[in-house]
């Protein structure tokens, strides 16, 4: 950063974020200039101690004594103040954004460039109702005694969505699986650390991440995160990469700053299922590792039936990890608007250096010596959202007498059920 601060700068500025890159340069020389003010005392105190063990005088000793009784009231402070910086450094520079792809389009949430369009969007001889409305009608969610029992935007959910939920997170995994990921049920639980790692902010003003009181603790609002923890520390083979998992997870979210429409039902709640893909792999590897998630989660919604469209969001939009994000946006008929079902993103070494996950590239012919550890890029793509899918299919599948066809693909999954009738 400091021997590229207008590249720095002008990055933060495309990504629209609030932090100076200035300041951040700023204290890394203080901390710099402190750390070595503290490294010299501590040799002073070192040496002042070597020489307490020759032969000495009552003088000699008495001097060396009061000698090594400052110095070390001097490097208390000094380590002291020298902590403190650093955990100003570390906040404010874990607030820089990673870089951005040249393709990625500059602007806000809706300056995105349109990548594809997948289907066509489902027509009705009848008025379309939203996912809410056949919930109710088919007695399938209870957000009543969501509020009841954990308050708002929580909701229980009944007879075949119950079922759906589980259909469509055992038809993901098994999905990917085939592609070649390894399947993982994660903690829901998570070290502070390892979410700050990750790129996410459990102890900013507007953080979205739920911390468990008096301990370090955070409820996951993603399986990226548990996921990226596991290698973390960690040296790989080049051979080994890329190296991809999938996890089914709970996610939570505080949705701070979050109202309006989008709230309404399914669309934003404080805690959901998942299956989440992620994926290590080589910096070469990274763009074409990048591309097969968006291929894999594009092939998924398509054997839903769903009518969607893929876009390159714009800088403004992408979270600090984010080197470039494609967003999958699914056609609810209902909502009568796209809503996004997920999200792909290539990290590139943003987490994996505060990971520190490494790899040993192989050694090339002609090279001498081990080659260098170089840091893996991470990438995170949705699979399965499961509330989202479940209004995209409600909403999509919605028959005229009421009911929902199901999409073939989760048949299976569903004891052969065909269609979501009303039950007495």
């Amino acid at each position: 950063m400091r021997d590229n601060l207008e590249a720095v700068q002008a990055n933060c500025v495309l990504r629209k974020a609030t932090v100076d890159p200035a300041h951040v340069v700023a204290l890394y020389e203080a901390y710099v200039q402190l750390k070595a003010r503290t490294d010299g005392v501590r040799e002073a105190r070192n040496a002042s101690a070597a020489a307490m063990k020759g032969p000495l005088d009552a003088a000699q000793r008495a001097a060396l004594v009061a000698e090594g009784r400052a110095l070390k009231e001097q490097l208390v402070a000094l380590e002291s103040a020298l902590d403190a910086a650093e955990v100003e450094l570390q906040r404010e520079g874990q607030r820089i954004p990673n870089g951005t792809h040249p393709s990625v389009p500059a602007g806000g949430e809706e300056d995105f460039t349109l990548l594809s369009l997948v289907g066509s969007p489902a027509s009705f001889p009848f008025p379309a109702r939203d996912h809410v409305a056949l919930g109710e009608a088919l007695g399938l969610f209870d957000f009543d005694s969501g509020a009841k029992a954990s308050g708002t935007r929580f909701v229980y959910l009944r007879g075949a969505a119950a079922l759906l939920e589980l259909a469509l997170v055992q038809w993901a995994l098994s999905r990917a699986v085939a592609a070649g990921f390894t399947a993982y049920t994660t903690p829901d639980l998570v070290r502070a650390a390892a979410v700050e790692k990750c790129g996410f902010q459990p102890r900013a003003q507007n953080t979205q991440v739920y911390s468990v009181e008096g301990g370090e603790l955070c409820l996951t609002g993603t399986a990226e995160i548990p996921l990226g923890a596991i290698y973390s520390d960690e040296t790989l083979t080049e051979a080994q990469l890329p190296l991809r998992m999938a996890a089914f997870g709970h996610c939570f979210r505080t949705e701070a700053g979050a109202a309006g429409a989008s709230t309404r039902g399914l669309y934003r709640l404080h805690q959901f299922s998942k299956v989440e893909l992620f994926a290590l792999s080589t910096p070469d590897q990274s763009e074409a590792v990048h591309q097969e998630l968006l291929a894999f989660e594009a092939a998924l919604y398509t054997e839903l039936g769903l009518h969607f469209r893929v876009l390159d969001m714009p800088a403004g939009d992408l979270g600090a990890p984010a080197y470039r994000k494609f967003d999958v946006e699914a056609w609810m008929p209902g909502m009568a608007r796209f809503g996004e079902i997920s999200s792909a993103s290539n990290c590139t070494d943003y987490q994996a250096r505060r990971l520190n996950i490494r790899y040993r590239p192989a050694s090339r012919p002609g090279e001498a010596g081990k080659p260098a550890l170089r840091h893996v890029h991470t990438l995170n793509a949705t699979a399965c959202a499961v509330p989202r899918m479940i209004i995209a299919i409600l909403e999509t599948h919605q028959q005229e007498d009421g009911s929902v066809r199901i999409p073939e693909a989760l048949r299976p999954f569903m004891g052969g059920l065909e269609f979501i009738r009303k039950t007495a």
